[in-house]
């Protein structure tokens, strides 16, 4: 898994988009030119088209995309999935993906805070930095937690959480050695576990 450091060594741009969170984000990164970030705070069928304009990118000319597979808004990611498989049609490029907690885990650098996202049906994802994802039910949260600031939940909050930043422009520069990136050839949103579904029998219909 590279770092964001070993990415602009390897690609003369970057462009980031996440859809995680209620604001949507869309960056440009490259060794030559300052950062540049748009945000909206729309949905993402919009948001991310809307920041690509503010921006004046053509995606299909950028070295390679990074793009945050989640926790978070799974439409929001699926849309940011949908286009990137859409732009590499037309024209191929690297393609990473990175998870949002651990992000912003890394970012913290602080071993004894969870960073939290709700996860559904009273469960939530729990990532501490260094530490692989887990999902818990909130009785079994630990200490200190944090949720990133414009992360929808549904469940009432846990005790003793807080809102943290989740802007890409803070957090990035802060991250510049950790290995967080994974490349993909298939984006899409992340997954704790696999869904399993009813095989469903086929039965010939007989009168009672």
């Amino acid at each position: 898994m590279p770092s964001l450091r070993q990415l602009l060594d390897t690609h003369s741009s970057l462009l980031f988009l996440d859809a995680a969170s209620s604001r949507i984000q869309v960056g440009l990164i490259s060794r030559k030119h300052d950062p540049r970030w748009a945000s909206a705070d729309t949905e993402a069928g919009t948001g991310i088209f809307s920041c690509i304009d503010q921006l004046a990118i053509n995606p299909t000319n950028v070295s390679a995309i990074i793009f945050c597979a989640g926790p978070g808004s799974i439409l929001g990611i699926r849309t940011s999935a949908m286009a990137i498989r859409t732009w590499n049609v037309l024209s191929p490029r690297a393609t990473y993906s990175y998870h949002s907690l651990e992000l912003v885990a890394a970012a913290l650098k602080g071993s004894e805070v969870c960073i939290i996202a709700d996860a559904r049906r009273e469960r939530w994802h729990c990532q501490a930095r260094g530490e692989p994802i887990r999902q818990v039910e909130a009785t079994e949260l630990p200490g200190r937690l944090l949720i990133p600031e414009g992360f929808r939940h549904w469940s009432a909050l846990p005790e003793n959480t807080t809102t943290t930043s989740y802007d890409l422009a803070e957090l990035l520069p802060k991250v510049g050695d950790d290995p967080l990136f994974t490349p993909t050839d298939n984006p899409d949103a992340y997954l704790h576990t696999e869904p399993s579904y009813k095989q469903w029998v086929p039965q010939i219909h007989r009168t009672p």
